[in-house]
């Protein structure tokens, strides 16, 4: 007998086609239902959109962290110098730290003497922890040095902020009447600080500095010959920068200038004992002819657009989005009844999100209403651009549900996965509807076998591009290192809206294709009947 060749064994590929030949035939049967999933998806779609939280940028972690620290407002240089010191001191025995930079003093970036600045540089990634958890430590180790607050953030790669500020996010309040001003920010900050989306809510008004107000009796004065001219010239003298001579040499010069014995410039009690000139060559303590009054002060007015203005900052509290503490500070801002002469402005990236929230949707939709165009006029169609635009919603909603399940947010990094899942997605019905127009215009084939050997014969290339895609996007999702926080949420928006879109449009297409068809056919014989029963 002739020895028979085995039959060969059908590979993998074709047994999964024949079992999707197979799930397609019995979802072609019970089109309805197929049509009410897909109604049904674009209602998950609307819901997941309202349910995930929204922000702007992810929080980075770079190594580096900003500290920004803060005194009593009547505090002297030499205590605000020691209370940084033993403020560093405390953050360089974090194991997580490799080194850090510190200084205090009025300049172009601290704007009063009861504030600080920290540069802090972390070690590694492999070496420690997230830099929420090391500031989350470094906030308890300082907590115990008394008279002074550290405020924490980490440096952000990406940034719009137009101003540094003790927290990441700010809010600016302006209002013609600086009385009104102080008045109400203290209660919107108390306001502020009770939410549970907010953190470390913070205020940059500072109206509690001391002050020593000279009151010169001009009656004394007069009898003892001390004019006032020669009493604000001791005050400058011991307490200005007048300048008496300048010390040249062959390389550089330096300016002499006076001022009083600094073991004798503590206290208002130092102001009395000035020695002041008279008319005669004399000289009288100060105290003999002016007394000194004490009182509060603003140590420091800012102005913006002219006007007074408090600029409030807050960080998100663990779980919360900004979207949350936009929200949030807007509902503190009904609940004190905010005067209408006080304005309330976002500022930096919150400003920025209230921006891009509105026009986020919009962004979408131009992007949409362009492929529209594009595939009308390249299948000289109305009705098939929709067919193969009805595929963005499943991918939308596995995108907007992969950001749940993780407890991301909708930002400005998820938008552009979206906007880039789109493209990838419409091509699984392009590639069907592309076949099956072909075959009913050429082959004569009926809407329903056409379109079913499309699906049939599209099926391993779909299958192909669309693993390809989502194995590129795996590493984007479980990135780490410095700047993975940007590329997580893309891998994820990725891996999440493929998964969903391949199994959705695999059996969504093929019946909005035969749906729209048929309506297609129905609004294309509905005007030949007309002319029909005229005739």
């Amino acid at each position: 007998d002739p020895v028979r060749a085995p039959t060969p064994k059908p590979d993998v590929f074709d047994r999964i086609i024949t079992l999707y030949d197979r799930q397609l035939r019995w979802v072609l049967q019970r089109q309805p239902l197929m049509l009410l999933a897909t109604v049904a998806t674009l209602a998950l779609t609307v819901a997941l959109y309202f349910a995930v939280p929204k922000g702007f940028f992810p929080v980075q972690d770079a190594g580096l962290v900003q500290g920004i620290s803060e005194a009593p407002q009547a505090i002297s240089f030499q205590a605000m110098r020691e209370r940084q010191l033993a403020l560093a001191t405390a953050i360089e025995q974090d194991p997580a730290v490799a080194s850090l930079s510190s200084y205090i003093g009025v300049d172009g970036n601290n704007a009063a003497l009861n504030t600080g600045r920290l540069l802090i540089e972390l070690k590694p990634h492999g070496e420690r922890e997230s830099a929420d958890v090391v500031m989350a430590r470094l906030q308890q180790r300082v907590a115990r040095i008394p008279g002074i607050t550290l405020y924490l953030q980490p440096v952000q790669e990406l940034g719009i902020e137009d101003r540094i500020s003790r927290n990441q996010y700010q809010f600016t309040l302006t209002t013609p009447d600086l009385q009104t001003l102080e008045t109400w920010t203290p209660k919107l900050l108390q306001a502020l600080r009770q939410s549970p989306a907010l953190r470390d809510v913070a205020s940059d008004l500072q109206m509690q500095g001391r002050q020593a107000k000279v009151s010169i009796d001009r009656d004394a004065a007069a009898r003892l010959g001390v004019s006032v001219e020669a009493v604000a010239d001791a005050l400058y003298d011991a307490y200005g920068q007048r300048q008496i001579s300048t010390i040249f040499t062959q390389a550089s010069q330096y300016r002499v200038v006076l001022e009083a014995d600094p073991a004798r410039q503590a206290g208002p009690e130092a102001i009395t004992g000035l020695r002041v000139r008279n008319s005669n060559g004399q000289t009288v303590p100060l105290g003999a002819v002016a007394r000194v009054e004490q009182g509060p002060t603003a140590l420091l007015r800012n102005h913006v657009g002219q006007f007074p203005a408090a600029t409030l900052s807050f960080n998100l509290a663990p779980g919360a989005s900004l979207g949350e503490a936009v929200d949030a500070v807007h509902a503190a801002q009904a609940q004190v009844a905010l005067p209408q002469s006080i304005e309330l402005r976002l500022q930096g990236a919150a400003a920025a999100f209230s921006s891009s929230l509105s026009s986020t949707l919009w962004l979408i939709l131009a992007a949409v209403v362009v492929m529209y165009i594009v595939l009308g006029v390249l299948y000289e169609s109305f009705i098939h651009p929709i067919t193969i635009l009805s595929t963005l919603p499943s991918a939308t909603v596995g995108a907007l549900a992969a950001l749940w399940v993780s407890g991301r947010s909708l930002d400005l990094i998820a938008v552009i996965g979206i906007v880039l899942l789109i493209g990838l997605v419409k091509k699984n019905a392009i590639m069907m509807i592309d076949f099956a127009l072909d075959a009913q215009r050429t082959r004569g084939m009926s809407p329903r076998e056409a379109i079913h050997q499309a699906a049939l014969l599209r099926f391993r290339p779909i299958l192909m591009t669309t693993l390809a895609a989502l194995f590129g996007a795996v590493p984007l999702m479980l990135a780490s290192g410095s700047g993975a926080e940007l590329r997580q949420p893309l891998g994820w928006v990725m891996v999440g809206g493929l998964m969903v879109s391949q199994v959705l449009t695999l059996f969504t297409t093929p019946v909005i294709y035969l749906a729209f068809d048929r309506l297609q056919r129905r609004r294309a014989s509905a005007p030949a009947t007309a002319d029909e029963a005229g005739a």
